[in-house]
């Protein structure tokens, strides 16, 4: 039977602020007042989903539109996940609460091939048939009432999504290919006049497939060639990739209670890139580039900072260093905001364009890693992938990050690529060896390197996706490495899972038929985390979906190499391929060339980029050619510059700021600020952790002039006097501030409440000597109140014989387990003060008791913690007892 999502939403499982939904700048939208509603759930946990960009960008633009809301829902943790299906409650969205059936739309974020498999889990803990036929035939079998339909409607968007629809089109309705700003708006359009008209399921996704960027699959099948083509007349043959332009406005919203994987404001400064990296599908995907303009970035960084209280932000393009106006951008803001101890981190960047105006920019008082991706070993593999790297500016590259105070450095590198021997596998190394030996210096510590060394995937839309490599020659090359990297030092290796890259790339250039596939797997249990819980568990299961569905046979081909073939390029570790004398064809060019002619599952869908002009790329991959950026140099002509698509746009860089020095830490301490509140309703599940990180913000959206701590690592002058456990509620908490100018208290609390959540009330502000104690040092006991079940029916009397036996006693001993292991007999007696009944509610089964007591709470650690009354009652009573809530009346401070 379903319960209140509210009552599943509790201490005992992980980070249940996750669940919460009323995160600062979190949009709620009436839901009566709404034509269509909206949800926009991310396959992933909170932590990943909440703080994607692309979510938080489309989640401000769908809430900007008049009569229509959006709500968000995530992956529950396995926790929850369980509480659902024992309690036969649907899964909500995390604002309303709703089950995610309430629904009119249900958009789905793909941006990794083996992610279906935990959308599929969304839909099955939601209730939702898996597949848009039994949606569409359930719809069928039941009475149709307009602006009414049996479940939602069910699409996909992301970088999968849009490479390669084919393996996912069983579970969606439509998939939207590209850019979403312009295209979701529309598609909301299209919605609430069907609904309001009262199209049928089937004629009102007719209507969305009229618009560009939405694929209906139902609309359309594969042949016996594999090609895609429609089923009617009346849909496009190719679906165009939508192109929009960055808006950073939009990417300001939502601060997670939570640590998130990106916890900073991220904001756009370049989308699309045009490198032409002939491996990197991202790059094909987003073409046009588009530069956003300095002034907007500026302006959405600092509105961005001060909205959401992040003491770190971060500027995002696929090649953040292209956008020529970075040095310009990042000392603006370092300006700005020098006196806020403000941190900017960059993505990976382009090697060959960090110098010291990009080096001034990174970090704050703390220095942030570095990332490069050099992605091979020799200037010959570079070459055939189009990199655009020479040894010279990877060098000058590296050298400028270790004199400017860099000592350790990510570096990517890959293996598999097409043409490379054994010579460019051991290029890597040597590669780290030669960059080490450039990189010394007296009183400096050696340069140490962490690399990621990935297999090669070959990806839809790029011009090696006729690229193909056996899991056996990838074994042999990462196997090479090792024996060459033993004698390096300085040096830590990471090596992807052969058999996750595998897989990865047998969903990723599938068809169809793949369907049946991803459904089987995720019934045997393989969720996108289990190749991080258990590779053998997850490949396992994989695999015997495979075969179940009868095609082993397909798998094995991408096993040994087979899978498409890479026409031209000799085989991988060949003695002919070591000299690094090869070329296109063994003597019969025209039929290599007319199997790269050959229908691609992926062939409908129009990028922008011709199918011709990627073949003609991989001719030149085989001479080594390179293609110049076209943001920078001559046009490419891959056709993507259109009406359609639009142009590139590179603006000129402005004049880079004079530095206006780094952030020094304020440490003048002229006044103490004492506040007394509490921890109600929602907040009680947030944990101390996010409690302190929470403060940190909301004195930075209050404008508080609070001091900092010296050191290499400031930190605002804020100290809760004591931890309150995850899930108790309170109204006696303290906190101090020390502040580097005098304030009004009134002002400062006005200031304060005005950037609190309601849950965290103000009771009282008061000023304290600065030479008195913290209140953390000037702890002496705290005040509970404890709701406590016991089985059966207890009366008053007895509970009170209990209390009056505890407080005549002089010694209650218990055995203490200490941080560090040891074992120690206490006596908890002596750490209560004072106990008392206030109420007894008896049923048959149980009986409800209310206790206050007051006990140690030092700073020394001698405490009396509220799960100890409950040994105390059981040591005096001799039964059972459970504790239902922990209210924390006040916390004593000593004179």
């Amino acid at each position: 039977m379903a319960v209140l999502v509210e009552e599943l939403i509790t201490s005992d499982i992980l980070k249940p602020a996750r669940y919460l939904g009323n995160e600062h700048l979190a949009v709620h939208k009436p839901w009566d007042k709404a034509t269509v509603r909206w949800v926009l759930t991310y396959p992933e946990v909170y932590e990943v989903g909440a703080s994607n960009l692309g979510h938080i960008i489309l989640y401000n633009i769908l809430n900007a539109q008049p009569d229509q809301l959006c709500d968000r829902s995530y992956l529950p943790g396995p926790d929850l996940g369980a509480k659902l299906r024992q309690t036969q409650t649907p899964l909500f969205a995390v604002e309303s609460k709703r089950s995610l059936r309430e629904f009119d739309i249900l958009g789905f974020s793909l941006s990794y091939e083996l992610g279906a498999t935990n959308i599929l889990e969304m839909l099955d803990l939601a209730g939702i048939p898996l597949t848009w036929h039994q949606r569409q035939k359930a719809e069928k079998n039941q009475s149709f009432t307009p602006s009414s339909y049996s479940y939602p409607f069910i699409f996909a968007g992301g970088q999968t999504a849009t490479s390669n629809p084919e393996p996912y089109t069983d579970f969606f309705d439509f998939i939207v290919l590209g850019d979403g700003e312009e295209l979701l708006p529309e598609i909301g359009l299209v919605l609430a006049e069907g609904k309001t008209t009262g199209l049928s399921r089937e004629e009102l996704l007719l209507d969305l497939a009229q618009i560009p960027g939405v694929y209906v699959p139902q609309f359309y099948e594969m042949g016996e060639n594999g090609a895609v083509k429609p089923l009617r007349a009346d849909v496009p043959e190719k679906i165009i990739r939508r192109v929009a332009t960055p808006i950073p406005a939009y990417s300001i919203g939502l601060v997670p209670y939570v640590e998130t994987v990106h916890d900073r404001l991220t904001i756009e400064i370049r989308r699309g890139c045009t490198r032409g990296c002939r491996f990197c599908q991202p790059g094909m995907l987003t073409r046009p580039a588009r530069d956003v303009e300095p002034e907007k970035v500026v302006e959405a960084i600092e509105a961005g900072m001060r909205e959401t209280g992040y003491n770190e932000f971060s500027l995002l393009s696929l090649s953040c260093s292209d956008y020529l106006s970075l040095p310009a951008v990042g000392m603006e803001i370092k300006n700005r905001l020098k006196n806020e101890n403000i941190t900017l981190s960059l993505p990976s960047q382009r090697v060959d364009r960090f110098d010291k105006n990009i080096a001034n920019i990174l970090g704050g008082t703390r220095q942030g890693s570095l990332t490069f991706a050099p992605e091979a070993g020799t200037q010959r593999m570079r070459d055939i992938v189009n990199k655009g790297l020479t040894n010279d500016e990877l060098l000058r590259g590296i050298k400028t990050a270790w004199e400017q105070g860099w000592d350790k450095i990510k570096l990517y590198f890959m293996i598999g690529l097409p043409g490379e021997t054994d010579a460019d596998v051991i290029g890597i190394a040597e590669t780290v060896k030669w960059l080490q030996r450039e990189c010394r210096g007296k009183g400096r510590r050696p340069l140490s390197f962490n690399l990621t060394i990935s297999n090669f995937t070959p990806k839809p839309h790029t011009p090696f996706q006729w690229h193909s490599v056996s899991t056996a020659e990838f074994e042999r090359k990462q196997e090479l490495l090792r024996q060459e990297f033993r004698r390096i030092r300085n040096l830590k290796v990471n090596f992807t899972d052969i058999r996750l890259s595998a897989m990865e790339d047998f969903v990723g250039r599938g068809d169809r038929s793949l369907g049946k596939v991803l459904r089987r797997a995720w019934e045997l249990g393989a969720g996108m985390d289990s190749w991080y819980d258990s590779v053998e568990t997850a490949f396992d299961a994989w695999g015997k979906a495979i075969a179940e569905a009868g095609l082993d046979w397909k798998y094995r081909k991408v096993e040994t190499g087979e899978a498409v073939r890479s026409w031209g390029f000799p085989a991988e570790g060949n003695a002919e391929s070591q000299s690094g004398d090869w070329e296109l064809g063994n003597g019969d060019e025209d039929k290599q060339m007319s199997y790269l002619d050959l229908p691609l599952p992926w062939d409908h869908i129009d990028t922008g980029i011709e199918k011709k002009w990627l073949q003609e790329d991989l001719k030149r991959a085989l001479e080594a050619a390179i293609v110049p950026d076209c943001s920078f140099d001559g046009c490419s002509h891959c056709g993507v510059c259109s009406p359609d698509f639009g142009h590139n746009i590179v603006i000129e860089p402005p004049a880079i700021p004079e530095f206006g020095g780094n952030f020094v830490p304020n440490t003048t301490k002229v006044q103490r600020l004492r506040v007394w509140f509490g921890k109600q309703g929602d907040i009680a599940l947030v944990s101390h952790l996010d409690l302190m990180r929470l403060f940190d913000r909301v004195v930075r959206r209050a404008g508080l002039p609070v001091a900092f701590s010296g050191g290499f690592h400031p930190h605002p002058r804020i100290a809760v006097a004591s931890a309150l456990s995850l899930g108790s509620t309170s109204s006696g908490e303290i906190v101090d501030f020390e502040l580097t100018q005098p304030m009004n208290v009134e002002d400062f609390r006005r200031q304060l409440v005005s950037q609190l959540p309601s849950d965290l009330p103000i009771y009282q502000v008061e000023e304290i000597n600065l030479k008195a104690p913290a209140a953390n040092q000037a702890m002496e006991a705290a005040e509970y109140l404890l709701t406590i079940s016991t089985p059966g029916e207890v009366a008053t009397a007895t509970w009170q014989a209990w209390i009056e036996e505890i407080l005549a006693r002089t010694e209650i001993l218990v055995e203490h387990t200490t941080k560090s292991g040891k074992q120690q007999i206490i006596n908890l007696r002596d750490r209560l003060f004072t106990i008392e009944l206030l109420q007894t509610d008896m049923s048959l089964s149980e009986t409800h008791t209310i206790l206050r007591y007051q006990g140690s709470c030092r700073h020394d650690g001698v405490i009396l913690r509220p799960e100890q009354i409950l040994s105390i009652l059981e040591i005096v009573a001799g039964q059972e007892f459970h504790i239902l809530h922990i209210h924390r009346n006040r916390l004593v401070l000593g004179t």
